[in-house]
């Protein structure tokens, strides 16, 4: 399934292409399913992926639970390019926020306008994720972006 979005042909992934994405990233993915895929896009190709998003949405919110671009891929611009892509992808299928949390990306997110926020304050939905209650620890920054 292609997907067209900002000038670049975006895809469904294959469930392998992204767990070795993932892990080349030092990412979890242990919890990964092929019925993640369905919030998932890629570019490149699925035998090597350049990059992939990924979301789990529950409206009005979504959880941007993966985002990583291949190590020869970084610096031209493709993370802000899959991010900006995921965003409205998720604001297509009615959220209103998106949350997540990294332990490494605080800064980069943070120039695409996401705002640390305490764990106290994040909707059930969120909380309830594998991602949020057991693969990231309770370290990682916590961050929201409201969508326009």
């Amino acid at each position: 399934m292609t997907i067209r979005g900002q000038g670049r042909n975006y895809f469904r992934p294959a469930l392998t292409s992204v767990q070795t994405l993932l892990r080349e990233a030092q990412l979890p993915a242990s919890d990964l399913t092929a019925a993640h895929l369905e919030h998932f896009i890629a570019c490149g190709s699925d035998k090597a992926l350049d990059g992939v998003v990924g979301l789990e949405v529950y409206p009005p919110h979504a959880l941007l639970r993966s985002l990583a671009v291949a190590s020869a891929k970084r610096g031209n611009g493709l993370g802000q390019a899959l991010l900006a892509e995921a965003e409205r992808y998720a604001q297509e299928r009615g959220a209103r926020e998106i949350y997540l949390l990294t332990t490494s990306a605080e800064s980069f997110f943070r120039l695409a306008h996401y705002a640390r926020v305490e764990r106290d304050h994040v909707p059930q939905a969120i909380r309830g994720t594998t991602q949020f209650a057991s693969l990231c620890p309770a370290s990682a920054a916590l961050m929201r972006k409201t969508l326009a």
